[in-house]
């Protein structure tokens, strides 16, 4: 004959206080290990936050602005002018810049006049508060690349100087503003 061991009176707080301890662990892990996951997966392939530096981008985006920066649509599709993009250089693969997208693979982007030039026609940028001084001779844009530049074409490293971005090293497009909030809204 089996017989249940029997809990008596002084033992069973203890008894008690241990499932409590256990079930507290497993709430915790279940709830973590899941959170942790799944910010994983968002800032890999989805999102991720990020920091606006220097004054290149005003004055459209200034520094210490918090942007959220969307990483899916470039793996759908290729950017389009106008995008605001965040990028890794190539000789510099640690540091993230953001510029915008203003030549397309096969496009010829040149500099003359106070203006940006695409296929010897002028860029209509309604972005920009000042012209684009300064000269660049006409470039073809290779496939597989874009060009980019600042807002703020006098204080911006961009394509004028490090050349061409290969679309691989874009990270994603500036969607979205999250800080300070004067300025929560969409990047235009």
């Amino acid at each position: 004959m089996h017989q249940e061991p029997s809990v008596t009176p002084d033992n069973e707080p203890r008894v008690e206080k241990q499932r409590s301890e256990t079930n507290w662990l497993r709430e915790i892990l279940e709830t973590l290990i899941p959170a942790v996951l799944l910010a994983l997966v968002i800032n890999l392939f989805l999102a991720q936050a990020t920091r606006v530096f220097g004054q290149s981008m005003e004055p459209n985006l200034h520094t210490n602005q918090r942007i959220v920066v969307e990483k899916l649509t470039y793996r759908l599709h290729s950017p389009e002018r106008g995008d605001v993009v965040v990028l890794k250089l190539p000789q510099e693969p640690g540091e993230l810049l953001i510029k915008r997208v203003i030549a397309l693979p096969g496009e010829t982007v040149s500099i003359h006049d106070g203006k940006v030039w695409i296929n010897d026609v002028p860029l209509d940028e309604p972005y920009l508060n000042q012209t684009t001084f300064g000269e660049m001779a006409a470039r073809t844009v290779p496939d597989g690349n874009v060009f980019v530049l600042g807002d703020n074409r006098g204080f911006s490293n961009d394509s004028r100087s490090f050349g061409m971005v290969p679309l691989e090293n874009l990270v994603g497009r500036a969607w979205l503003s999250y800080w300070p909030p004067d300025d929560i809204g969409f990047v235009h």
